[in-house]
């Protein structure tokens, strides 16, 4: 990521990052931050959005995406009922934490951030410093209306379920 230009970044088919929060009420929240390029974001704002997501102001509301976990990782997202299936085009880990928030909900919180929301050379910061810098670009993209979320249902999938067509996996 260091060596990544805003171009090549723009072009980047999608970025996968997972977190835990802790919740108000309950268990913790599993949370799904996704981001695609210029060339797969209107697409998958539309998706999105067909889906039932809406701006991240306030709580997010629940939708007909779901968000496919098998084997330890992030598998694929299914929005669209079905029709629109988008797959990481690397390994995206799921902490032991991440998927027992997720499995102890049985939903995940799907975060959709615009292209370059992930500042370049972010992965050289120290953990805290990193944290802030990403916080601080998503807070602005968040204010100037550029941030989807939605609550996304989670299926454990299999390590036969790999045959279905899928967008930003190139």
């Amino acid at each position: 990521m260091a060596d990544e230009t805003n171009d090549d970044r723009a072009q980047a088919p999608m970025v996968w990052a997972l977190a835990v929060r802790e919740a108000a009420q309950g268990p913790p929240l599993a949370e799904l931050i996704v981001e695609v390029g210029d060339d797969l974001y209107a697409e998958f704002v539309e998706a999105a959005v067909d889906s039932g997501f809406t701006l991240a102001a306030g709580e997010p509301s629940v939708t007909s995406g779901a968000v496919e976990v098998g084997e330890g990782r992030v598998r694929r997202l299914v929005l669209v009922g079905g029709r629109e299936i988008w797959e990481p085009d690397t390994r995206v880990e799921a902490s032991p934490g991440w998927l027992a928030a997720a499995e102890g909900r049985g939903a995940a919180v799907l975060i959709l951030v615009p292209p370059r929301t992930w500042p370049p050379g972010l992965v050289e910061l120290g953990p805290e410093e990193r944290l802030e810098v990403f916080n601080r670009q998503f807070d602005r993209e968040q204010r100037a209306g550029r941030v989807l979320h939605g609550i996304v249902s989670v299926r454990l999938a299999g390590p036969s379920d790999s045959g279905w067509p899928a967008r930003g996996a190139e």
